[in-house]
């Protein structure tokens, strides 16, 4: 195992080179050591809160290097004695405890009330407020008609006082009208996107919009694990973020090669566009990894052709070698196969400083990895809006020593109070993890 041990300005790797922080413009005063080297991949019983790793391209094995697992969990009530893992200072409490069926994305509105994606309900929820023991002051019912497996929420335009919130189902784009505070919707449904690429596998549309208001961001999974677009149609206009106008007019593919986008934001301070990714399947335990990356428009992250940069995935047979140099290697890799959902950038002031503008991210956990994997919150420190490749484990004992799931994070936003609130489709809940102190 490599340890970048990070003190004062520099970082010092095992064997002698040094690494400037300053020269390289990164913040990471509580970043202790980062995990590199073959030990960089982990499964959930070394995932521990506090945890720094960095993947890089030096660490992927070859393909089929360990056989395909098929290792889906098994979903368990909370054990009485396992409660989320936060690290010291941080405090992990239950915002919601009743009442949802499948509580996927959570989106806060600029008034500071918090909307959820109750997908297999089809519904949209709101949430007002904190009372003293940490739940909602109000619940109620946004809208429960119109939807089909929603997940994306965003508003529009941006700013104080938006006029619509915008739902992504699996199929379409809808949009209601909001006036800030609203907690049911006035109005039915209006379809903007009439028809997204539906069926198959991967059925989240992430939303999100450009900071001047003139991109509307759609994020498509793919259909499939690896299936060639050049041959399979129901590939059209999937693994890709498209770009459409606030009305639902269709303007482009804005970047491609995304296996599945799951989760998209735009970075507030900088106005880039990030996304968090579920790579492929099938190729070992350790490839391919999921990530998180900025996104650049018009650019190309290789699916299903290759992965991480120029790497063939076997199974096309070389398929389209123009494209090898144009694979974009993404900022961040993460373990391989633990499937990253929803992200976010902290704009609070209850975390201490060294937070602020960082993503956090929620790992929903491995099911195509024999040792199991995810099942966590994590961190990617930036500085001026980059990442280094560097990511924390934030959240993590959601996994029963006997390798069941009690627990799977999806989405996670921040409240008007600072705090992080983070979804469960397993444990039917919201988490919400404050700041006590060191």
């Amino acid at each position: 195992m490599k340890l970048l041990r990070w003190t004062g300005l520099a970082a010092v790797l095992a064997g002698g080179a040094v690494l400037s922080l300053h020269a390289a413009g990164y913040d990471m005063s509580d970043v202790k050591d980062v995990i590199t080297g073959p030990d960089v991949f982990t499964s959930y019983k070394g995932e521990n809160p506090g945890t720094f790793r960095k993947i890089t391209l030096a660490d992927l094995p070859k393909p089929f290097a360990t056989e395909s697992a098929g290792n889906p969990p098994q979903n368990v009530p909370r054990p009485e004695n396992m409660w989320p893992l936060a690290p010291p200072g941080f405090k992990v409490e239950q915002y919601v405890t009743e009442g949802l069926v499948q509580p996927r994305e959570v989106r806060a509105a600029p008034n500071g009330d918090i909307f959820l994606a109750d997908s297999e309900a089809n519904k949209i929820i709101v949430f007002r407020g904190v009372t003293g023991d940490g739940h909602p002051q109000q619940t109620s019912i946004f809208a429960d008609t119109g939807l089909h497996m929603p997940f994306g929420i965003a508003f529009y335009p941006l700013g104080n006082n938006p006029k619509w919130v915008y739902i992504g189902n699996t199929n379409s784009v809808v949009r209601f009208p909001y006036n800030s505070g609203d907690l049911k919707a006035s109005a039915p449904a209006e379809t903007v996107v009439e028809k997204l690429p539906a069926g198959g596998g991967h059925i989240t549309r992430d939303l999100a919009f450009s900071p001047d208001g003139t991109k509307l961001f759609v994020a498509v999974g793919s259909a499939s694990n690896i299936d060639n677009p050049d041959t399979h149609p129901a590939e059209f206009h999937r693994a890709n973020i498209l770009e459409f106008t606030p009305d639902g007019k269709f303007v482009k593919i804005y970047a491609s090669g995304i296996r599945n986008p799951v989760g998209i934001a735009v970075n507030p301070i900088t106005g880039q566009l990030w996304c968090s990714v579920n790579e492929r399947d099938a190729l070992g335990d350790n490839l391919v990894p999921d990530y998180i990356t900025s996104v650049k428009e018009d650019g190309f992250y290789g699916w299903p052709f290759y992965y991480m940069g120029n790497h063939p995935d076997p199974r096309l047979n070389g398929a389209h070698p123009e494209l090898a140099d144009k694979t974009i290697v993404p900022d961040v890799m993460l373990q391989p196969h633990n499937a990253s959902l929803e992200m976010m950038f902290y704009e609070g002031d209850q975390f201490p400083k060294q937070y602020k503008g960082d993503i956090f991210a929620a790992e929903h956990g491995s099911w195509n990895r024999a040792t199991r994997t995810g099942y966590e919150l994590i961190r990617v420190p930036l500085d001026n809006g980059k990442a280094n490749g560097v990511y924390e484990e934030f959240l993590t004992g959601f996994v029963t020593p006997q390798g069941d799931a009690w627990g799977r994070p999806v989405g996670v936003a921040a409240a008007p109070d600072g705090s992080l609130l983070v979804s469960d489709d397993v444990g039917k809940t919201i988490w919400r993890v404050i700041y006590t102190g060191k």
